[in-house]
Protein backbone atom coordinates (compact mmCIF):
# COMPACT_ATOMS: atom_id res chain seq x y z
CA UNK A 1 0.00 0.00 0.00
CA UNK A 2 2.46 2.41 0.84
CA UNK A 3 4.64 1.74 -2.12
CA UNK A 4 1.24 2.43 -4.12
CA UNK A 5 0.24 5.57 -2.61
CA UNK A 6 3.81 6.48 -3.61
CA UNK A 7 3.07 6.00 -7.53
CA UNK A 8 0.05 7.71 -7.52
CA UNK A 9 1.56 10.47 -6.15
CA UNK A 10 3.44 10.97 -9.35
CA UNK A 11 0.19 11.72 -10.51
CA UNK A 12 -0.64 15.11 -9.09
CA UNK A 13 3.06 15.85 -8.76
CA UNK A 14 3.62 15.87 -12.86
CA UNK A 15 -0.09 17.80 -13.35
CA UNK A 16 1.47 20.12 -10.75
CA UNK A 17 4.29 20.64 -12.71
CA UNK A 18 2.81 20.89 -15.97
CA UNK A 19 0.61 23.74 -14.32
CA UNK A 20 3.34 26.01 -13.57
CA UNK A 21 5.12 24.79 -16.48
CA UNK A 22 3.02 24.67 -19.22
CA UNK A 23 -0.45 25.85 -18.46
CA UNK A 24 0.07 29.11 -16.71
CA UNK A 25 3.36 30.33 -18.98
CA UNK A 26 0.99 29.81 -22.05
CA UNK A 27 -2.23 31.51 -20.41
CA UNK A 28 -0.10 34.53 -19.70
CA UNK A 29 1.74 34.48 -23.22
CA UNK A 30 -1.55 33.98 -25.00
CA UNK A 31 -3.28 37.14 -23.22
CA UNK A 32 -0.24 39.06 -23.69
CA UNK A 33 -0.11 38.86 -27.20
CA UNK A 34 -4.28 39.42 -27.62
CA UNK A 35 -3.57 42.39 -25.27
CA UNK A 36 -1.12 43.39 -27.86
CA UNK A 37 -2.55 42.67 -30.99
CA UNK A 38 -3.89 46.00 -33.45
CA UNK A 39 -6.70 46.23 -35.42
CA UNK A 40 -6.26 44.87 -39.15
CA UNK A 41 -5.79 47.02 -41.79
CA UNK A 42 -9.32 49.18 -43.00
CA UNK A 43 -8.90 47.35 -46.08
CA UNK A 44 -7.74 44.15 -45.30
CA UNK A 45 -10.02 41.50 -46.62
CA UNK A 46 -11.81 38.86 -44.44
CA UNK A 47 -9.22 36.13 -46.20
CA UNK A 48 -6.27 38.49 -45.36
CA UNK A 49 -6.65 39.06 -41.94
CA UNK A 50 -7.97 35.32 -41.23
CA UNK A 51 -4.54 34.52 -43.10
CA UNK A 52 -2.59 37.11 -40.45
CA UNK A 53 -4.55 35.69 -37.78
CA UNK A 54 -2.93 38.03 -35.37
CA UNK A 55 -4.86 41.61 -36.15
CA UNK A 56 -8.37 41.92 -34.11
CA UNK A 57 -10.78 42.17 -37.35
CA UNK A 58 -13.94 42.95 -36.34
CA UNK A 59 -17.27 41.98 -38.65
CA UNK A 60 -21.16 41.95 -38.83
CA UNK A 61 -22.82 39.18 -37.14
CA UNK A 62 -26.59 37.75 -37.54
CA UNK A 63 -27.79 36.48 -34.08
CA UNK A 64 -29.48 33.08 -35.15
CA UNK A 65 -30.49 32.17 -31.65
CA UNK A 66 -29.82 32.10 -28.22
CA UNK A 67 -29.36 30.50 -24.69
CA UNK A 68 -30.06 31.96 -21.36
CA UNK A 69 -30.20 29.60 -18.74
CA UNK A 70 -28.75 30.33 -15.40
CA UNK A 71 -29.73 26.85 -13.61
CA UNK A 72 -27.09 25.59 -15.57
CA UNK A 73 -23.70 25.21 -14.40
CA UNK A 74 -22.08 25.02 -17.79
CA UNK A 75 -22.67 25.95 -21.57
CA UNK A 76 -25.83 27.98 -20.01
CA UNK A 77 -25.02 31.15 -22.19
CA UNK A 78 -24.14 30.59 -25.71
CA UNK A 79 -25.47 32.72 -29.17
CA UNK A 80 -25.10 31.37 -32.70
CA UNK A 81 -24.04 33.39 -35.18
CA UNK A 82 -24.03 33.63 -38.65
CA UNK A 83 -24.27 36.89 -42.03
CA UNK A 84 -20.09 37.18 -41.73
CA UNK A 85 -17.86 35.58 -44.67
CA UNK A 86 -14.93 34.36 -42.16
CA UNK A 87 -16.54 32.82 -39.73
CA UNK A 88 -20.16 31.38 -37.78
CA UNK A 89 -20.72 29.06 -35.15
CA UNK A 90 -21.88 29.28 -31.63
CA UNK A 91 -19.73 31.57 -29.00
CA UNK A 92 -20.57 30.56 -25.26
CA UNK A 93 -19.90 33.19 -22.14
CA UNK A 94 -19.36 33.18 -18.77
CA UNK A 95 -22.69 35.14 -18.10
CA UNK A 96 -25.22 37.21 -19.68
CA UNK A 97 -24.40 40.80 -18.64
CA UNK A 98 -24.25 43.33 -20.46
CA UNK A 99 -25.13 42.27 -24.38
CA UNK A 100 -26.35 38.59 -24.41
CA UNK A 101 -29.58 39.00 -22.13
CA UNK A 102 -30.15 41.81 -24.93
CA UNK A 103 -29.99 39.95 -27.74
CA UNK A 104 -32.81 38.22 -29.75
CA UNK A 105 -32.84 36.19 -33.19
CA UNK A 106 -32.40 38.56 -36.50
CA UNK A 107 -30.14 40.69 -34.34
CA UNK A 108 -27.37 42.62 -35.98
CA UNK A 109 -24.31 42.57 -33.76
CA UNK A 110 -20.57 43.08 -34.27
CA UNK A 111 -18.10 40.65 -33.52
CA UNK A 112 -14.50 40.77 -32.79
CA UNK A 113 -12.16 38.16 -34.02
CA UNK A 114 -8.69 36.96 -33.06
CA UNK A 115 -6.73 34.41 -34.54
CA UNK A 116 -9.96 32.36 -36.21
CA UNK A 117 -12.15 33.38 -32.81
CA UNK A 118 -14.81 35.22 -31.67
CA UNK A 119 -13.39 37.36 -28.50
CA UNK A 120 -15.85 40.27 -28.05
CA UNK A 121 -19.38 40.99 -29.35
CA UNK A 122 -21.26 44.09 -29.30
CA UNK A 123 -24.45 45.61 -29.36
CA UNK A 124 -24.48 49.32 -29.63
CA UNK A 125 -22.24 50.88 -27.24
CA UNK A 126 -22.34 47.57 -25.33
CA UNK A 127 -19.23 45.01 -25.25
CA UNK A 128 -18.86 41.77 -23.61
CA UNK A 129 -15.96 39.27 -23.89
CA UNK A 130 -16.91 35.80 -24.61
CA UNK A 131 -15.36 32.70 -23.27
CA UNK A 132 -13.07 32.53 -26.19
CA UNK A 133 -11.25 35.74 -24.57
CA UNK A 134 -7.80 35.54 -22.52
CA UNK A 135 -8.08 36.74 -19.12
CA UNK A 136 -5.72 38.15 -17.01
CA UNK A 137 -6.96 35.45 -14.34
CA UNK A 138 -4.11 33.31 -13.33
CA UNK A 139 -5.13 33.07 -9.75
CA UNK A 140 -7.33 29.98 -10.08
CA UNK A 141 -4.90 28.77 -12.12
CA UNK A 142 -2.61 28.58 -9.30
CA UNK A 143 -4.91 27.32 -6.75
CA UNK A 144 -5.21 24.52 -9.09
CA UNK A 145 -1.96 24.06 -9.26
CA UNK A 146 -1.64 24.46 -5.35
CA UNK A 147 -3.88 21.59 -4.91
CA UNK A 148 -2.21 19.31 -7.16
CA UNK A 149 1.31 19.84 -5.32
CA UNK A 150 -0.24 19.46 -2.04
CA UNK A 151 -2.42 16.38 -2.89
CA UNK A 152 0.76 15.03 -4.54
CA UNK A 153 2.74 15.33 -1.09
CA UNK A 154 -0.08 14.25 1.03
CA UNK A 155 -0.31 10.74 -0.90
CA UNK A 156 3.56 10.80 -0.49
CA UNK A 157 3.83 11.16 2.91
CA UNK A 158 1.33 8.36 4.19
CA UNK A 159 2.73 6.24 1.31
CA UNK A 160 6.27 6.84 3.08
CA UNK A 161 4.78 6.83 6.69
CA UNK A 162 3.05 3.21 5.50
CA UNK A 163 6.79 2.08 4.02
CA UNK A 164 8.58 2.97 7.15
CA UNK A 165 6.19 1.65 9.37
CA UNK A 166 3.74 -0.83 7.61
CA UNK A 167 2.28 -2.12 10.90
CA UNK A 168 2.35 1.46 12.91
CA UNK A 169 1.33 3.98 10.45
CA UNK A 170 -1.41 5.60 12.58
CA UNK A 171 -2.47 8.22 12.34
CA UNK A 172 -1.25 8.88 8.67
CA UNK A 173 -4.30 7.05 7.52
CA UNK A 174 -7.23 7.98 5.42
CA UNK A 175 -9.85 8.32 8.73
CA UNK A 176 -9.49 10.56 9.98
CA UNK A 177 -6.42 12.96 8.94
CA UNK A 178 -6.63 11.95 5.02
CA UNK A 179 -9.87 12.30 4.76
CA UNK A 180 -9.93 15.92 6.88
CA UNK A 181 -6.91 17.25 5.19
CA UNK A 182 -8.42 16.76 1.54
CA UNK A 183 -11.48 18.47 2.36
CA UNK A 184 -9.13 21.37 4.04
CA UNK A 185 -6.98 21.55 0.85
CA UNK A 186 -10.04 21.24 -1.52
CA UNK A 187 -11.71 24.34 0.69
CA UNK A 188 -8.92 26.44 0.73
CA UNK A 189 -7.52 26.47 -2.97
CA UNK A 190 -11.10 27.24 -3.61
CA UNK A 191 -12.45 29.83 -0.99
CA UNK A 192 -8.52 31.70 -1.78
CA UNK A 193 -8.38 31.16 -5.26
CA UNK A 194 -11.81 32.42 -6.06
CA UNK A 195 -11.86 35.39 -4.01
CA UNK A 196 -8.55 36.46 -5.06
CA UNK A 197 -9.80 36.57 -8.94
CA UNK A 198 -12.45 39.14 -7.81
CA UNK A 199 -10.09 40.87 -5.77
CA UNK A 200 -7.46 40.98 -8.17
CA UNK A 201 -4.44 40.23 -5.88
CA UNK A 202 -1.46 38.83 -7.12
CA UNK A 203 -1.46 35.45 -8.02
CA UNK A 204 1.41 34.27 -5.68
CA UNK A 205 -0.68 35.03 -2.50
CA UNK A 206 -2.90 31.94 -3.11
CA UNK A 207 0.07 29.22 -2.27
CA UNK A 208 1.24 31.84 0.26
CA UNK A 209 -2.00 31.70 2.03
CA UNK A 210 -3.36 28.09 1.16
CA UNK A 211 -0.13 26.24 2.22
CA UNK A 212 0.30 27.30 5.90
CA UNK A 213 -2.90 27.08 6.18
CA UNK A 214 -2.66 23.11 5.10
CA UNK A 215 0.18 23.01 6.95
CA UNK A 216 -1.29 24.15 10.76
CA UNK A 217 -4.31 22.00 9.77
CA UNK A 218 -1.77 18.94 9.36
CA UNK A 219 -0.17 20.17 12.54
CA UNK A 220 -2.49 20.56 15.05
CA UNK A 221 -4.59 17.33 13.69
CA UNK A 222 -1.00 15.25 14.38
CA UNK A 223 -1.00 16.60 17.61
CA UNK A 224 -4.42 15.74 18.39
CA UNK A 225 -4.58 11.76 16.95
CA UNK A 226 -0.80 11.31 18.09
CA UNK A 227 -1.82 10.50 21.62
CA UNK A 228 -5.17 8.97 20.75
CA UNK A 229 -2.90 6.57 18.04
CA UNK A 230 -0.07 5.90 20.99
CA UNK A 231 -2.68 4.91 23.30
CA UNK A 232 -4.89 2.70 21.47
CA UNK A 233 -1.13 0.62 20.74
CA UNK A 234 -0.24 0.38 24.20
CA UNK A 235 -0.61 -2.52 25.98
CA UNK A 236 -2.94 -3.27 28.48
CA UNK A 237 -2.56 -3.70 32.22
CA UNK A 238 -4.05 -7.31 31.61
CA UNK A 239 -1.26 -7.52 28.97
CA UNK A 240 1.26 -6.44 31.22
CA UNK A 241 0.89 -8.56 33.59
Amino acid sequence: MGVLLVLLSLVPAVSCWLVFSAWLPSDVERYQEYRAAEPCPDRSTPETAKASADCLLTVAFTVQRTKNDPGRRSGSYTATLDGAPVWSGTVSFGDPDPVLERLVPGDRITGTLWRGEVMTVGKGELRQNTSDAPRDEPQMTYAIGTFLGLLAALGLGFGAVRIARPHGHEPFTWRPLGKTLLIVMTAACAGVGLPAVWIGVPSWIVPAVVVPIVAVTAWQLHRHLRPTAAGAHSPSPVEQA
